[in-house]
């Protein structure tokens, strides 16, 4: 690579790119990388001229970053439709809208300031998966890139016909108080004004746009916004509190007494709700969630199946639509519907207007209606250090001890394990529906592990030791982030 260009390949992640602009990228690598995804788009739709959405998020680099990378990609032969200021889950949408052959969307999402990235997908629908994303590792970082003769054109006012697509067939009867929080994230721009087209009495928390994001990181996993919605919500006597992430695909929920409720849990209300009305559909779930899917009566009246799947979103995302499922829900806030209720991807406003439906469903608050799940006590996702290059050994070699475990019924904490899922690391679960899960994080080099029992808090304890002694014996493991 010639001196000027600056482009580190660890950037390249499992399905998206992420990188500290200036210090592990500069604006010439960012047009190889558009040059890269450019070659890649016309390989995989045979078109001389494909057209590209393009659009990127409220960060002061970020348009920036965006004439760089249209640049490469219009060097290769790309029709480039830029949609301006975005959400990722409106560049999707605008995909479909528009009929077009591909999607790149700058956002680092929740990252710090400092950080940028590209979110990027050909079929519609989907984002890259670890297949694309080494094909265009090694496309771009080997400058094996196409010439040709692309343009741009700008599509103005396309948030006016994303917002309405998400208002027309959701208005809702009750009135519904809802904090809407932003971080000052692009969100800001969208969820307050699409909510309260639904028919909310929307409460703003933070949404005016603000790049230095001076309170915290708009990311609803983030304690300090957690705080900051919940004492709102206590304060306001609101209905439910929701936060978006920095890119809005992802949201999380406070109820109205001001506690946070975690997304699996959300994801099981949801699909309650949905089940009556859509008998025997499926949903995708990832490994780190609640096992109550798996016995939920309501679920299993309407004979819904629940799988459990790879976390991460480009791949519940690929599952969702392979398996035609009508919805999949991560742990971490990525929500998905399917045709009637999406187009399968992840919006984290079409997820809130989800729980408005629950709420406009039902005469209950939102703290009853999460009250009628049986309780469960889980962990936090805990994050031991593993080097990335022993990180998947090690889980393999866990693997194999488990199941050589549940093949000789050796009890843990008086059970034996009734069921080992290796779809994603290692899920064993027990006849109780207690479980515990151990997985390599797919961006840092560390593990995932994950216990709940819906038995007591000293077996969800007992399980984690259990993976402890499992892991420690490996000698290859450092300081957890947390731990119980």
């Amino acid at each position: 690579m010639n001196q000027s260009i600056k482009l580190d390949p660890l950037g390249f992640r499992e399905y998206d790119a992420r990188w500290v602009y200036k210090k592990d990228i500069n604006s010439e690598g960012i047009i190889n990388l558009g040059k890269g995804l450019g070659t890649q788009i016309i390989k995989h739709t045979q078109k001389q001229n494909p057209r590209v959405i393009v659009g990127h998020d409220y960060r002061s680099y970020s348009e920036e970053i965006k004439t760089a990378l249209k640049k490469g990609l219009i060097s290769t032969g790309c029709f480039i439709e830029d949609v301006g200021l975005s959400l990722s889950p409106m560049v999707y949408f605008a995909q479909f809208n528009l009929n077009a052959d591909a999607v790149a969307m700058v956002t680092a999402s929740h990252n710090e300031n400092g950080w940028t990235g590209v979110k990027m997908g050909i079929q519609k629908g989907l984002t890259h998966a670890p297949d694309e994303m080494q094909e265009l590792k090694d496309i771009t970082l080997n400058s094996k890139f196409i010439n040709g003769k692309g343009n741009e054109k700008k599509i103005n006012d396309f948030k006016k016909i994303y917002k309405e697509d998400l208002i027309k067939n959701n208005k809702i009867n009750k009135n519904i108080k809802a904090v809407v929080a932003c971080g000052n994230g692009t969100a800001g721009v969208f969820a307050p004004e699409i909510l309260r087209g639904i028919g909310c009495d929307v409460i703003e928390l933070d949404c005016n746009l603000d790049w230095t994001f001076p309170k915290y990181n708009p990311n609803p996993e983030d304690l300090e916004m957690l705080h900051a919605m919940s004492k709102a919500v206590i304060e306001n006597k609101a209905d439910i509190g929701f936060g978006f992430d920095g890119d809005g695909d992802r949201v999380g929920v406070i109820d109205n007494e001001g506690n946070e409720i975690f997304s699996d849990k959300i994801g099981l209300l949801i699909a309650r709700n949905l089940a009556p009305k859509y008998k025997n559909s499926k949903f995708i779930i990832d490994v780190k969630s609640t096992g109550l899917f798996s016995t939920d009566e309501k679920l299993k009246e309407n004979n819904c199946e629940s799988i459990y799947w790879k976390t991460g979103h480009s791949h519940i995302k690929r599952k969702v639509h392979k398996e035609k499922a009508l919805a999949g829900f991560e742990k971490s806030g990525h929500f998905f519907f399917n045709q009637p209720l999406g187009y399968g991807y992840d919006d984290g406003i079409n997820s809130a207007i989800h729980v408005c439906h629950l709420l406009d469903n039902q005469s209950k608050k939102m703290s009853e209606i999460i009250n009628e799940l049986p309780n469960t006590f889980q962990t936090p996702t805990m994050a031991p250090f593993c080097k990335d290059k022993e990180k998947y050994k090690v889980v393999s070699e866990i693997v194999k001890q488990v199941e050589e475990i549940k093949n000789n019924k050796v009890k843990i904490d008086g059970q034996i394990i009734s069921e080992v899922l290796t779809v994603n690391g290692v899920r064993f679960s027990f006849e109780d529906g207690s479980w515990g899960l151990i997985r390599a994080s797919s961006n840092k080099p560390s593990l995932v592990v994950v216990t709940e029992s819906p038995s007591s808090d000293e077996r969800k304890k007992k399980i984690f030791d259990f993976i402890d002694n499992l892991l420690q014996k490996t000698g290859k493991i450092g300081e957890y982030d947390q731990k119980i």
